[in-house]
């Protein structure tokens, strides 16, 4: 299998986490996987050695391809950004048709990619069969967001997307909500794959109350065992809609006892860490390591989840899997008919989005209330296990991959 895409391991957060995991755990059951990726940069959005590299890490041969990597990733920088990789990518992915693979896998976004895969998948012949797998609907949450604009130009765009999308012998994507965009957008329903992320259930469990007391980062950040803790981590992008949690704390000031750690890199990081100056009890932390991640999720009382409107079924956010293993509850903004929606109405509080009063209320119900808290984080372990266990996911996609 031959995987394209814009993110990859080291990357520990989103899509790059995801894409490196698949490779490296196919690899390990004996198939042949290659890599044709950009340096990582997500979620800083500082390039890593941003050359052309090639090596070999844990059984997948993986070959680096630089990139322009915009300060500001908006509008029209972060459609340059995504073009650049697919330009500079392209003689590397077309080398490979001397090795015929049976598949090409391609990773969007970028969708910029998707005609260099089909293209190879044309040159390589009726053998090789490629395969479309969606991580996010980068085109559509570009106009929802309004990061582009015009009827025009998103009629142009769609066209171009249904025209892509048709050309692959299978097209994947993360929750049902999503797939079912996929057919909608002309897609066979028998070339429709579902294909969710996934949690290590044995990497990330629960805690109990002896081990939330013990819990070392309570130590290490000065959090007495009386506090409540509520956090938010991961990228600090637009689509996430953080600006919400600063009317969020501000509203919660009267409440006691109440630390707030938000944590991530990304674009509106400056922007968050303005509007919260002059909180004490707000702490804008980095990424945490991936080894400690069983105890910095644990570390919660509450998670965070905002979205803003237009992107809960444009994307099921990848941190979401992490919290629902932890075991502790979740508060989300999303359309109670979205996908995120209804995993929040069990795993939290659902809060529609752009609605810091009632985000506020979400948080004062499950700090006042522990039994609350107790039974949707038990819930959340529930929905984890029964959806998204790392090993059943991955050995559905080999079937897939036979097949």
């Amino acid at each position: 299998m031959l995987l394209y895409g814009l993110n990859y391991a080291p990357e520990t957060v989103g899509i790059g986490k995801f894409s490196g995991d698949m490779a490296t755990w196919l690899a390990a059951r004996g198939h042949q996987v290659r890599v044709v990726t950009a340096p990582p940069y997500f979620p800083e959005w500082q390039a890593r050695g941003n050359r052309y590299r090639h090596k070999h890490s844990e059984g997948v041969a993986v070959w680096r391809c630089p990139l322009w990597v915009p300060r500001q990733p908006r509008g029209l920088t972060r459609l340059v950004h995504l073009a650049s990789f697919a330009v500079s990518s392209l003689p590397v992915l077309l080398a490979h048709r001397r090795w015929q693979p049976d598949v090409v896998l391609t990773v969007a976004p970028a969708f910029f990619c998707a005609p260099g895969a089909l293209l190879l998948g044309r040159l390589c012949g009726w053998r090789t069969r490629t395969w479309l797998h969606i991580q996010d609907f980068e085109l559509d949450a570009a106009f929802e967001l309004g990061m582009l604009k015009g009827k025009l130009l998103r009629r142009l765009a769609e066209r171009w997307e249904r025209g892509t999308l048709g050309r692959f012998d299978r097209v994947s994507s993360i929750s049902g909500a999503m797939l079912r965009r996929v057919v909608a957008k002309g897609v066979a329903d028998h070339r429709a794959v579902l294909l969710p992320n996934w949690v290590d259930l044995d990497a990330i469990q629960p805690q109990g109350d002896e081990a939330r007391a013990a819990n070392p980062y309570r130590r290490e950040l000065g959090i007495g065992a009386e506090a409540m803790v509520l956090l938010y981590s991961g990228s600090m992008n637009r689509k996430q809609g953080l600006q919400i949690l600063v009317e969020v704390i501000r509203q919660l000031a009267d409440v006691e006892n109440l630390i707030w750690l938000l944590a991530g890199e990304g674009p509106n990081k400056a922007e968050l860490a303005a509007g919260l100056a002059g909180f004490p009890q707000v702490r804008l932390l980095s990424l945490q390591p991936l080894e400690r991640m069983n105890d910095w999720l644990n570390l919660a009382d509450v998670h965070l989840l905002p979205q803003r409107a237009g992107a809960a079924d444009l994307v099921l956010p990848s941190k979401l899997l992490g919290i629902l293993a932890s075991g502790r509850p979740v508060v989300a903004t999303s359309a109670a008919d979205s996908e995120l929606g209804q995993l929040a109405e069990q795993a939290g509080v659902r809060v529609e989005p752009e609605d810091p009063a009632g985000f506020a209320a979400a948080i004062r119900r499950l700090v006042g209330d522990g039994a609350l808290r107790q039974q949707r984080g038990r819930a959340a372990r529930q929905l984890a296990e029964q959806r998204y266990g790392k090993e059943a996911v991955l050995q559905q996609l080999e079937r897939e991959l036979h097949r």
